[in-house]
């Protein structure tokens, strides 16, 4: 990535954060668009993303690229000082494609073949839909590189999001050839895969095939090597493309929209970020979730950890309901808001939706979007106009980055492998401890970054591992560096236990980090769907136990009650000059957030005096530090900062307010009090 290089191409062509969405001009007749493009002038817009799911319109038939609509537009949009990200329209196929080759359609794991009338109908490995997909993007790039109103290229659109998983033929003799490249041999593969067990060793490569539906369960590591196969084959195209681009338009910097949220686990994004020059998400709600802006929170610092602390960008979120969910409330008065400058307290160097005009017909019809149906005598609308202003207004914090004390190590790798079958226990699931020790640091206003195992931990004071299931000889000694040298580390259960090829590693588990935590599990404990288990230090645990021997450490909590009276159920461990707690159990959230609160006391981390509903990250740069405060709560909250609030425009003083559902961006006040 060269996001500074790339940021300041983007930045050129607007004049402060990006905001706008996808619009979607093929919609609707051209008597509209003039209208659509005062409305984006009323509402502050500055970017607009187009012809995501374009194909079938640019490409009618065959060869045939009618490009005149687009023109037109395009011409329309840098008139009115509207910058496009434009898209490669290669997200979905037309029907004529798939009408010629229907071999690109994909293949489940059950052997159905789905058929087109949604999106995403082509097989990642299909090398028709990849050259198809290329010929289009170069053409895009030929016709527009030179564009001046374009801003970025997009490329495709949320991949893996439905087409993640193939086992067609073509995508066996891929997986085929991706084996032989990982492995070397077939030899190396039988080892890594285990396969003296249940008499699967392989003689050749082709001899195997994708994980399709079995008489049981299928070989864990044949399922861990396949979702990283399929990550690598979407990347292949989405690099297929980039590479035509960047061939073509040098100088045009090239995303695609990532899906980093809980609802999305396909795709590797540490293998991906890389390949982007700006990284860009998409991000939505859980509609059910009561406290679904703390997982917001989450996404976008992991978001902003693949961006390696760089501003990236928030492509997609909601206005108000979705469409795909099994009840899609919409967001209550002032949500919006606080979700977009969320996203932007966490470096996100803008706020983007999906879409800007409701859709009359298709799936998403009743999605949410800036303008909705009922037009600009709205809600919605009037908090959009509002949040544009509030978005232009923020345009000192552009290109300044996260000040963050914490780190947490997250792995795709990790979380495939953590819920594979043929494990101690079904409700042990990858996001749930990291969640839930999240939400104890966001309670306490601390930020978080997010880490890559393996990577440099130096410049931290604490460090969180939830559930590394899957873990390196490299990230658990850097695990083990960091502590060493001074630092402190949180490793809650099932983490360790085995190597890059699922298995398990050698001597009583936590394996890789045993010598780290100063302790021995004899046997995990998973408990019964309805059992709790009392700590003596207060609180009760559930799906988890461990008989857990001390061998270094000492016992911080201990279980009360049959079937583990008295054995340890929290250590800490001095290792070096640090310190290495492990928490053997799925505490409650009142004990997750007792043992934050004493971990981050112990480490020396300050946390600010505002309520546990209160959002606060600072980011800051050469221009000076910007104290966000965003209280998602029922009652106001101090702003605790002296300087001047970027929203209301106006001097603010520590004991003045934010108010119930409000926002503040404090631009602070140097020490001696001058603004």
């Amino acid at each position: 990535m060269e996001d500074e290089r790339y940021m300041m191409r983007i930045t050129d062509r607007l004049t402060g954060l990006a905001f706008g969405g996808d619009y979607n001009p093929e919609q609707w007749p051209p008597e509209v668009w003039d209208e659509d493009i005062a409305l984006m002038i009323e509402a502050a817009v500055t970017m607009v993303t187009v012809g995501v799911f374009s194909w079938a319109m640019l490409e009618p038939s065959p060869g045939y690229v009618d490009f005149g609509w687009l023109d037109d537009i395009l011409d329309r949009l840098h008139r009115a000082g509207i910058a496009v990200d434009l898209a490669t329209a290669t997200a979905s196929p037309p029907p004529w494609l798939v009408r010629t080759h229907p071999e690109i359609l994909p293949i489940t794991r059950d052997g159905l073949r789905l058929y087109p009338g949604s999106r995403q109908t082509w097989c990642p490995s299909s090398p028709v839909y990849r050259e198809a997909a290329v010929t289009l993007a170069a053409r895009m790039a030929k016709r527009y590189g030179n564009h001046p109103g374009l801003a970025m290229w997009h490329v495709g659109n949320e991949y893996g999001c439905h087409n993640a998983h193939c086992h067609c033929p073509v995508s066996t003799v891929a997986f085929r050839r991706w084996l032989a490249k990982r492995y070397g041999s077939i030899g190396a593969l039988n080892d890594a895969w285990g396969t003296t067990f249940w008499s699967q060793r392989y003689r050749d490569f082709e001899e195997i095939h994708t994980p399709r539906l079995s008489p049981t369960f299928v070989n864990p590591t044949q399922q861990l090597d396949y979702a990283r196969f399929s990550s690598d084959e979407l990347l292949e195209c989405f690099r297929a493309e980039r590479d035509v681009l960047r061939e073509i338009t040098p100088e045009i910097p090239i995303t695609t929209n990532f899906m980093v949220m809980q609802f999305s686990r396909n795709l590797d994004y540490w293998r991906w970020a890389p390949e982007v020059d700006m990284v860009s998400n998409d991000h939505y709600l859980d509609a059910a979730d009561p406290e679904a802006h703390v997982e917001l929170s989450f996404s976008a610092d992991l978001t902003r950890g693949l961006a390696e602390g760089n501003p990236w960008l928030l492509m997609e979120h909601s206005t108000g309901a979705v469409n795909w969910q099994p009840r899609n409330t919409p967001k209550m008065p002032g949500q919006m808001a606080r979700n977009s400058i969320a996203h932007i307290a966490r470096g996100s160097e803008g706020a983007m939706f999906f879409q800007w005009r409701a859709s009359r017909a298709g799936t998403e019809k009743f999605h949410s979007a800036m303008l909705p149906h009922a037009g600009t005598d709205s809600r919605i609308w009037r908090e959009v106009v509002e949040l544009g202003k509030l978005v232009a207004n923020l345009a000192p914090i552009a290109r300044t980055t996260v000040e963050a004390d914490v780190a947490m190590v997250f792995d795709w790798n990790a979380w495939w492998a953590t819920e594979l079958d043929s494990h101690p226990s079904t409700d042990v699931r990858y996001l749930d401890r990291a969640h839930a020790w999240y939400r104890a640091l966001w309670q306490h206003n601390i930020t978080c970054d997010m880490v890559k195992p393996g990577e440099s931990l130096e410049g931290y004071r604490l460090v969180i591992v939830p559930t590394l299931y899957l873990a390196s000889e490299a990230a658990a000694s850097e695990v083990g560096r960091f502590v060493k040298s001074g630092g402190t580390a949180v490793i809650t259960y099932f983490s360790g236990i085995v190597d890059e090829s699922d298995h398990v590693h050698p001597g009583a588990y936590p394996g890789a980090f045993r010598h780290l935590l100063g302790i021995r599990t004899e046997e995990f404990v998973p408990l019964r769907a309805d059992q709790t288990i009392d700590l003596d230090i207060g609180g009760k645990a559930d799906v988890w136990a461990e008989y857990v021997h001390l061998e270094g450490a000492e016992a911080v909590a201990r279980f009360v009650g049959t079937p583990l009276d008295g054995w340890p159920a929290v250590t800490s461990h001095r290792f070096g000059d640090g310190t290495a707690w492990y928490v053997a159990t799925r505490t409650d959230s009142s004990t997750t957030m007792a043992l934050a609160h004493r971990i981050l006391t112990a480490s020396g981390i300050d946390t600010a005096e505002y309520g546990s509903d209160v959002e606060v990250v600072t980011r800051s740069g050469s221009g000076g530090r910007f104290r966000f405060i965003i209280n998602h709560g029922a009652e106001d909250t101090a702003i605790g900062v002296a300087g001047h609030d970027l929203v209301t425009d106006r001097a603010v003083r520590p004991a003045d307010t934010v108010a119930a559902g409000g926002v503040a961006v404090v631009h602070e006040a140097p020490d001696d009090g001058d603004d």
